[in-house]
């Protein structure tokens, strides 16, 4: 069970009593929000692709949508989403539970810049129906992620 995999992730650093599971699914932004009761634009929603033959996760905010053109120029690839079970099989998480964290081995973790305007904000946990509340600095730590990008567009026009 990948929620179970990201509890003994998180173990590592007692962490993993921070890892909230809901009666309700929060598969989704909108979900994860009415869950959580706040507002979507702080879902840390977290995307895979595969780029250049190789898996990768772009972490966003909740109101924030890929922009094709700037990913394309950062990653040398058209954004192309992997499907539920590649995500399942080259990630370790289903769609919906999908999270940096816990993750296989050789799978790149980027960090959009329309996360920094929030003090904290709530990716997944592995499970469609689980969330962790982070700093940006925790965020950097336990997503162990590459570097910070700018892939995404809509997310500050909502400013």
């Amino acid at each position: 069970m990948s929620i179970q995999r990201v509890r003994e992730y998180f173990g590592q650093f007692n962490m993993e009593d921070k890892i909230m599971e809901f009666d309700v699914s929060s598969a989704t932004v909108e979900l994860a929000a009415k869950a959580l009761d706040c507002e979507p634009a702080r879902i840390g929603k977290t995307l895979s692709f595969m780029a250049n033959g190789k898996c990768i996760l772009v972490l966003t905010a909740g109101d924030a949508k890929i922009d094709n053109a700037k990913y394309k120029a950062k990653f040398g690839a058209k954004a192309k989403m992997l499907s539920p079970d590649e995500a399942l099989e080259l990630v370790g998480h289903a769609v919906g539970g999908v999270c940096p964290f816990g993750i296989n081995e050789g799978v790149d973790v980027y960090l959009d810049i329309s996360l920094k305007r929030f003090a904290t904000v709530f990716p997944a946990c592995g499970s469609a129906n689980s969330a962790i509340e982070l700093t940006i600095p925790q965020l950097e730590r336990y997503s162990q992620y590459k570097e910070w990008v700018d892939v995404c567009k809509e997310w500050d026009k909502a400013v």
